[in-house]
């Protein structure tokens, strides 16, 4: 078992400091962590365009800048429910095959923002 302050709580505040919010640990570097928040959060953007290609095509270019800025206020939830949460940020933005793609999705799967989305038993006929 580590002391208080060990090698663990090191490691779980540099987590807490890259992915959920928290403050830098003391001793890092500012400029490095701020990179490194940045490419996880490119990483965050690919992993959504991978669940949610339309969405990401209807963006083009500018799909990695509005990713990363939606998910930024988010914890990491993997690329189906980080592109959702895209989606409905980009509501008056979504060219038609993202519309069609966010409709399938709300179709085959439940999701209201507060859990991951889940497989509905029996698909909306819409």
């Amino acid at each position: 078992m580590s002391p208080p302050g060990g090698l663990a709580a090191r490691q779980a505040a540099l987590v807490e400091s890259l992915v959920a919010g928290g403050s830098d640990p003391a001793g890092l570097d500012p400029v490095r962590l701020a990179a490194t928040r940045r490419a996880l959060l490119r990483k965050r953007a690919g992993e959504a365009a991978k669940y949610w290609p339309l969405l990401a095509a209807g963006f083009g270019a500018e799909w990695t800048a509005f990713a990363t800025r939606v998910l930024a206020d988010r914890p990491v939830a993997g690329g189906l429910q980080d592109g959702w949460d895209v989606a409905r940020a980009a509501e008056g933005r979504l060219t038609e095959g993202a519309r069609r793609e966010l409709r399938a999705r709300e179709r085959s799967h439940r999701y209201t923002g507060d859990g991951p989305p889940r497989p509905r038993r029996h698909r909306l006929p819409w």
